[in-house]
């Protein structure tokens, strides 16, 4: 599977706003083309910051609905006044355990290795990483976004609650430095992010 995600950082009192136009305008003409299985929403109250992410089934499913999908992001750019970033990936990983409901948050990590390795970063990352979140408390699911072409890593681990999240976050930091340093790899950013909205028709498992 594919994804396409489109960060926006609107004004923080704008959040709320921009979650409705994806919910109430964007979700039903994106989860009507072909090929596409779902769409989420993490968004950062404080900053206004918000990744709007689509699913697709296949590379072709997911060029093919750029025209469309340009066009909602160009009206939502005007209407918020915010400059999107778009980034393409393939969902390398992906299991829920359970769905997430009203509260749950995410804890994304964004990080860059050698191109070649990803398939050996993919790997460790289902043998070392998954059954840690899978005894965790609160753990509700976690995925692997992959750039093949720079070596680039999205992975997004999704809590029932913040303080579900928040009570992981010491073990999460030494764990995910640990990893880092034995797969050679350059963590560029974490950040926690409330998930606002969730519509996937996609595996239980990737």
């Amino acid at each position: 599977m594919y994804a396409r995600s489109t960060t926006m950082r609107v004004r923080p009192e704008a959040v709320d706003d921009l979650n409705a136009f994806v919910r109430d305008d964007v979700m039903p003409m994106i989860t009507e083309l072909d090929g596409c299985v779902g769409l989420s929403v993490l968004s950062d109250r404080d900053t206004g910051r918000c990744i709007v992410t689509s699913a697709w089934e296949t590379a072709d499913a997911m060029h093919a609905s750029a025209g469309r999908v340009r066009a909602s992001r160009e009206q939502a750019a005007e209407r918020f006044g915010a400059a999107p970033e778009v980034q393409e990936w393939e969902i390398a990983v992906l299991h829920r355990a359970h769905r997430a409901g009203d509260g749950a948050c995410a804890r994304v990590t964004w990080a860059r290795t050698d191109a070649a390795g990803l398939d050996r970063v993919t790997d460790a990352y289902r043998e070392s990483l998954m059954p840690w979140w899978e005894e965790t408390p609160g753990f509700c699911s976690n995925s692997l976004m992959v750039d093949r072409r720079d070596g680039r890593c999205a992975s997004a681990v999704v809590f029932e609650s913040r303080e579900a999240m928040a009570h992981t976050r010491d073990q999460f930091t030494t764990l995910r430095e640990e990893f880092a340093s034995r797969m050679g790899m350059e963590i560029l950013e974490v950040a926690e992010f409330d998930l606002t909205l969730a519509h996937l028709r996609v595996p239980e498992t990737v």
